[in-house]
């Protein structure tokens, strides 16, 4: 595995959207070790304008859907999604971009993708709770650096159902999303935070592609999009 290279210029500001859940702290430690400058905040202008928005999150659907909303930070989170910004869902923070959850029947989850939450098979123990190999479809910027086998450390018993977007799987009954990319929107199913050194490159890749994209808004693409 190759390490990550310099960042140009200051450190990317990285906002960990701090929406009352617990274990955020692990994630914003995580960004700091790989040279952010990470922020945990619920300061709707400080997302706006960071270089990078990071939705992490463990619990159920419903909850945390309703933890978010309750601060207006859906709103702000689908602003920089529509705005092109880089933005990384991690764990509940990937569920959360569905449309809903078996979860939490009735919750509305954020709508960025056309697609549902479902429930691990009938057959395997739920939740999963254990490190699992990630299976790339293609290659991707998120997994830069990588190479094969590529384990990851999962908890969670409900996963993203399969579509366009799912770049990796992991087995766990059957192929289940473990990561997923449309443009700048990078997100995981997989805690990268914890998943060693192997994680911690996939956060350095997210805080490139940060670094990347405020370089090119300053050299005058307002897109920044690749």
């Amino acid at each position: 595995m190759s390490r990550p290279g310099p960042v140009a210029g200051p450190p990317p500001l990285i906002a960990i959207v701090d929406y009352g859940i617990g274990n955020l702290h692990s994630a914003h430690k995580g960004f700091e070790h790989v040279g952010a400058d990470a922020r945990l905040t619920a300061d709707h202008e400080l997302i706006r304008r960071a270089d990078g928005v990071v939705l992490p999150g463990v619990g159920a659907f419903g909850p945390c859907m309703t933890a978010l909303t309750e601060r207006g930070l859906d709103g702000v989170v689908r602003e920089v999604i529509d705005a092109g910004r880089p933005f990384f869902g991690i764990c509940i923070g990937m569920q959360l971009l569905a449309r809903a959850s078996e979860e939490a029947p009735g919750v509305a989850g954020l709508g960025v993708l056309d697609a549902e939450v479902r429930r691990l098979p009938e057959g395997v123990r739920r939740p999963q709770i254990q490190w699992n190999v990630v299976e790339r479809r293609r290659p991707h910027p998120l997994f830069e650096g990588l190479d094969d086998p590529v384990w990851m450390y999962f908890v969670h018993s409900y996963a993203l159902e399969d579509g366009p977007a799912v770049i990796a799987t992991c087995d766990y009954g059957g192929p289940q999303a473990a990561a997923l990319a449309r443009g700048d929107l990078w997100a995981a199913q997989f805690h990268p935070e914890k998943s060693g050194r192997a994680g911690l490159r996939v956060l350095a890749n997210f805080v490139e592609l940060a670094a990347r994209r405020r370089a090119s808004v300053g050299a005058g693409d307002p897109g920044g999009q690749r």
